[in-house]
């Protein structure tokens, strides 16, 4: 499995590198510049190995480029940055396992959904909290920008817990483990992969809530021509079996 994840880094970013050389420069207005995630596998993640980011949304997009035939830079950098790389008109667009949601539709328009998930509440192992009625004078662990934040923000009234503040996941999750939070909220296919994977003193709690679908994003009425692209090829990948040969390398 691992060597295979490797060798799948050696072809992501041999695609990058082909890409780039494609287009002649770096900042060629011929080639897409594509925000995301710096650490939040297994969608995005750097395998220091390859000197490479690879994942699930790396994978989808190159898939998806070579299928349309476009050519793209893909820049990672923290789930918030991404946004507002987005809406400053610095990128064409932003694959970051992004929740397509209504309040995100005022800014942004999105592809077709391409991954379902949800919202899981996150504990230290033996811990003993096993509810959001046990979160009551907690301190609650939540990245920037995301739909977990939105979540807490929320219900924090409702529960009595008081919200923390991090850029991103594995500062959360660590604020956790060292007891400095006491909970945080993750979208379930993310922190499952972080405890099986990296050995995470955390447990998941109860069930998912707030169930959807991760989007491609653009800035709302701009790279029309992009979001239709990754729509045909999302399309064509499926039907073709290749869509489901990614998830299944990333045991999704």
């Amino acid at each position: 499995m691992k060597k295979l994840v490797k060798l799948l880094a050696l072809v992501i970013a041999l695609v990058s590198v082909l890409s780039m050389a494609a287009c002649g420069q770096e900042n060629d207005s011929d080639k897409y510049v594509i925000y995301s995630d710096k650490n939040y596998a297994p969608f995005e993640f750097y395998d220091k190995d390859s000197e490479a980011y690879i994942g699930i949304d790396m994978e989808i997009l190159a898939a998806i480029a070579e299928d349309q035939g476009f050519e793209y830079e893909v820049r990672n950098d923290t789930f918030n940055a991404a946004l507002g790389a987005v809406q400053a008109g610095q990128a064409d667009a932003m694959i970051a396992a992004m929740t397509i949601t209504e309040k995100r539709k005022a800014t942004f328009d999105f592809s077709d959904g391409y991954f379902e998930d949800g919202i899981v509440l996150v504990v230290g192992k033996d811990s003993g909290l096993d509810s959001l009625e046990s979160l009551s004078g907690k301190v609650v662990a939540a990245k920037q920008g995301t739909t977990g934040t939105t979540y807490a923000e929320s219900i924090k009234d409702q529960y009595g817990f008081t919200i923390t503040y991090f850029e991103d996941s594995l500062s959360m999750y660590k604020a956790v483990i060292a007891g400095s939070a006491d909970a945080c909220f993750e979208d379930f296919a993310v922190i499952g992969w972080a405890i099986k994977n990296d050995n995470l003193a955390l447990e998941i709690v109860g069930n998912v809530v707030n169930p959807g679908f991760y989007g491609f994003a653009v800035k709302k009425g701009q790279n029309a021509e992009l979001l239709q692209m990754f729509n045909e090829g999302l399309k064509n990948i499926k039907a073709s079996g290749k869509y489901e040969e990614i998830l299944a390398r990333y045991g999704c």
